[in-house]
């Protein structure tokens, strides 16, 4: 489903770009689909399907056994990444004002919304989903 959001975040961005005079909403929504386009393809789909998919398919062959040490923690972290993914999601359909980039970089001292807030609670239960799947190696 990332792969989706961000695929089709990458072509509202495109058609933005096509021509300068047709603008969808304003700047601030050209600016905030690029910060969710972003951190969409890097933590939502490039990261889980490194750290997760790959290793739970690779490590169980590599070392013959039929599945990983702990196989619930594994199932704990996928069910982490649904609610952080719908935290961003929702916070993009309620409030589309994140103007920072992927990198997230200007102080955020400055952004007074409550929209950088989600961003970062759903990184941090992202990043929960992937300190748990990899405490299997």
């Amino acid at each position: 489903w990332s792969g989706l959001m961000g695929m089709s975040m990458s072509m509202v961005i495109r058609t933005e770009l096509i021509n300068i005079n047709n603008n969808f909403n304003n700047q601030s929504f050209y600016y905030s689909m690029i910060t969710i386009h972003a951190l969409m393809m890097i933590f939502f789909m490039t990261m889980p399907i490194i750290i997760g998919s790959m290793s739970n398919w690779l490590i169980p062959m590599m070392i013959m056994s039929l599945d990983m040490i702990y196989p619930r923690m594994n199932n704990l972290s996928f069910w982490f990444l649904i609610p952080s993914l719908l935290l961003m999601i929702i916070n993009l359909m309620i409030n589309n004002n994140i103007n920072t980039g992927w990198t997230l970089y200007p102080p955020l001292i400055n952004q007074n919304n409550t929209s950088m807030n989600f961003i970062i609670f759903s990184l941090h239960i992202n990043g929960i989903s992937s300190i748990l799947s990899s405490m299997n190696f």
